[in-house]
């Protein structure tokens, strides 16, 4: 079946039941419940009939243009409440059931940002929920939802929404780099325009299976993997992300087994394989029906791509199926990316010329040098433009400024932040100001022969004796020192002493490890002397001194939703000295 859609479909909503009516019994959705074997399954049909359940019941409450909730564990009645929500003309707002102190923080500012009237779960969860409300009297505000209690026939109720393009389908919640979330406010036509950009740069049809293990709360999850199978009307299969991160090789499995064309996640999961996939749990793999390994959401790793690539090349696994690409929350989910199966590009420039801003491509094998990988290019009516993010003006060749992209897929801007947004979102090019307004995205980087490469955060950056170090680069270097250091698990950052910047890095170990004489089995940790040779390693890879080196125990550095590290939230925890120090 083709996966054009037809041109009078304006929202998401249109789209499901266009797709329950034409291909009825094609499976939409598998999800796997312990990650391997044991399977949910639902039809086209089947997901819009439980869509229409869900919206029968908020529409008998009065929710149309009002805002939900959505607090569920993966799974299919989440993907069925997110479309229950589109089909009433509410604005979903996915969050992740509160497992500690943090994460319950982050559900209650979102409570108090968005202001929503109600929370969908199900029924097991509302009772874990109703225990926070006797302390949190904000949750008593919000009229609950149990989706797996609701009655037969449900759906009958369903009344068509009164939604354009125009209307608002989803809050999405970012944290950034900070602790305060901010509702991104994506559209209908947003959401479509950005899932043809993908199926264009993907080169994607009904027959790109997608496999993921992405956290259907966030952006890369909901829109990647669940949204553009719809959208295809291809089949999507699912995994829980704490199904993947117990055993990575059940990512493999899936894709092997329901011969995946799509699949992907930020580039700790493709390290992850290479270091916990064991040569005899990869006997079996059949990874040639893989086109597609997307990379994105943190910083693509040259060396990770060439080590995936080699260490599953005898699965099948073709090189050429790796594809950068890069994008954000405000932007929808996707802005850049390659082409299908073309192999993608590295650039090997001058790290101390880079500190300066400028682009010097160094030569093989030089001393000093940073391999950069290329994510593309704009698709479907998505630009980009590289800015001098003081004076916005458009950057010379061969310049590094901040990355502003514009495009059908650019969101609404952030929910009742009206003061902020027209910076944010509609900034002008000067000398350029026809060209419409742009999404500023915090993000450094320079393009080479029509091809975006990321170097950087702004706000990130790490500025010592006048020089720029980003601290991702830092980072891969510490966490290659020792085995038993967490991969994307490390912060780096400087803080003010004597009136100079000074560097800090914070790394997670793993709890595998002890120290010497502590219990310890085959897995220790002697802290010396891996301290030592960290401080070695920094300062021949970037010509720095650690000033200080703390170790941390697992679960200590501080991530975002997408779990890209919130460096600077670890710098003010680290500066309150709160946080738990390995080995304890």
């Amino acid at each position: 079946m083709s996966a054009v859609i037809p041109p009078s479909i304006a929202t998401l909503s249109e789209l499901l039941r266009w797709r329950a009516s034409v291909q009825p019994d094609a499976p939409a959705y598998t999800f796997l419940v312990n990650g391997e074997d044991e399977e949910q399954r639902w039809s086209y049909a089947e997901l819009d009939q439980r869509s229409r359940a869900v919206a029968a019941a908020l529409q008998e409450q009065g929710a149309a243009d009002d805002r939900a909730l959505l607090l569920f564990a993966p799974g299919l009645e989440y993907i069925g409440s997110f479309f229950g929500c589109l089909d009433a003309g509410v604005a979903a707002v996915p969050v992740y059931p509160p497992q500690n102190e943090q994460t319950l923080a982050r559900l209650l500012s979102i409570i108090t940002d968005a202001r929503p009237r109600f929370l969908l779960t199900t029924s097991d969860i509302l009772e874990s929920v109703k225990a926070f409300a006797e302390t949190y009297p904000l949750l008593k505000e919000l009229r609950w939802l149990a989706v797996d209690a609701l009655p037969e026939g449900q759906e009958a109720l369903w009344r068509p929404p009164r939604i354009t393009g125009d209307s608002m389908a989803f809050l999405q919640y970012t944290s950034g780099s900070t602790s305060t979330p901010k509702g991104v406010m994506v559209l209908h036509r947003n959401l479509l325009a950005n899932e043809e950009m993908i199926r264009q740069g993907f080169g994607n049809d009904s027959s790109a299976t997608t496999v993921g293990w992405l956290p259907l709360y966030h952006d890369m999850g909901l829109i990647g993997t669940v949204l553009q199978p719809m959208y295809l009307g291809a089949h999507g299969v699912l995994m829980s992300p704490y199904s993947f991160l117990q055993r990575p090789v059940r990512w493999l499995r899936a894709i092997s087994k329901y011969r995946g064309v799509v699949s992907g996640g930020p580039n700790f999961g493709y390290a992850l394989c290479v270091r916990k996939v064991k040569p005899e749990q990869r006997e079996g793999l059949d990874l040639s029906s893989w086109k597609i390994a997307f990379n994105g959401a943190e910083p693509v790793r040259a060396d990770t791509l060439e080590r995936f690539a080699e260490s599953f090349a005898p699965q099948g696994f073709q090189k050429a199926a790796l594809y950068p690409c890069y994008g954000l929350a405000e932007a929808t989910l996707y802005a850049t990316g390659g082409a299908r199966m073309v192999s993608h590009r590295t650039l090997g420039v001058d790290a101390g010329a880079l500190e300066r801003n400028r682009v010097v491509e160094a030569a093989p094998g030089a001393e000093g040098t940073r391999t950069l990988v290329g994510c593309g290019r704009g698709w479907a009516g998505g630009q980009l433009r590289i800015v001098n993010p003081e004076t916005s003006e458009a950057c010379a060749d061969g310049e590094v400024g901040e990355i502003w992209v514009s495009g059908p897929h650019v969101t609404q801007g952030y929910w009742g932040r009206d003061e902020h947004n027209a910076e944010t979102f509609q900034a002008r090019v000067r000398g350029h100001e026809a060209e419409g307004g742009f999404l500023r995205t915090g993000d450094l980087g320079f393009q080479r022969e029509g091809e975006l490469f990321v170097t950087g955060r702004l706000k990130d950056l790490i500025i010592v004796d006048g020089r720029n170090h980003y601290p991702q680069d830092i980072e891969q270097t510490v966490e290659t020192q020792h085995e038993g250091f967490r991969l994307g698990c490390c912060a780096a950052f400087s803080v003010e002493q004597a009136n100079e910047e000074k560097l800090v890095v914070l790394i997670e170990v793993d709890r595998q490890y002890t120290p010497p004489g502590d219990g310890a089995g085959a897995h220790v940790l002697e802290q010396a002397e891996v301290l030592k040779k960290v401080r070695q390693a920094v300062a021949a890879a970037h010509s720095l001194d650690v000033h200080e080196l703390v170790l941390l125990q697992h679960g200590e550095v501080l991530k975002t939703s997408s779990g890209k590290v919130q460096r600077r939230a670890c710098r003010a925890k680290h500066l309150e000295g709160s946080f738990q120090r390995w080995p304890g």
